[in-house]
């Protein structure tokens, strides 16, 4: 075996997508999957989850917020990780997302705990994004 032959271990510089970018990517392409099906119930349903976040009585922030702390509630890591995205978008700040998930801990007890440490994980993602974008409009300075 030559020295070409030895697979080197790949670290986080060889691939810097995050399980959150993977997520991200598949979470479109199945998106794209499904509506190319062309089934008008599915298309219904998709129509209506996305109306259920539009502003009406509450903000649209809000409503994400609320769909944060139902995503914790029932235990779905891969809804936790897009509400999250889409609250931080908002500009909610760590305590405040910290906070609503609270709520869900006490609303669904320990069994959310695993989920709680999944969406810290993922706030500090997103964070690293929006330090990194930051530094990248800085020309290399995250100030």
């Amino acid at each position: 075996m030559t020295q070409a032959d030895v697979t080197e271990p790949a670290t986080l510089a060889d691939n810097p997508k995050t399980r959150l970018d993977e997520f991200e990517d598949y979470r479109g392409r199945m998106n794209e999957r499904i509506d190319g099906l062309d089934h008008l119930g599915v298309k219904r349903f998709f129509a209506l989850d996305s109306a259920a976040y539009r502003e009406g009585a509450l903000p649209s922030n809000t409503k994400e917020l609320l769909g944060l702390v139902a995503s914790a509630v029932l235990r779905c890591n891969d809804c936790v990780d897009y509400h999250l995205g889409q609250c931080v978008e908002a500009g909610f700040s760590d305590a405040e997302l910290i906070d609503a998930l609270n709520v869900g801990l006490v609303v669904g007890g320990s069994i959310v705990i695993p989920h709680f440490r999944h969406a810290v994980e993922t706030i500090d993602l997103l964070r690293g994004r929006q330090t990194s974008a930051d530094t990248d409009l800085n020309g290399g300075n995250a100030d």
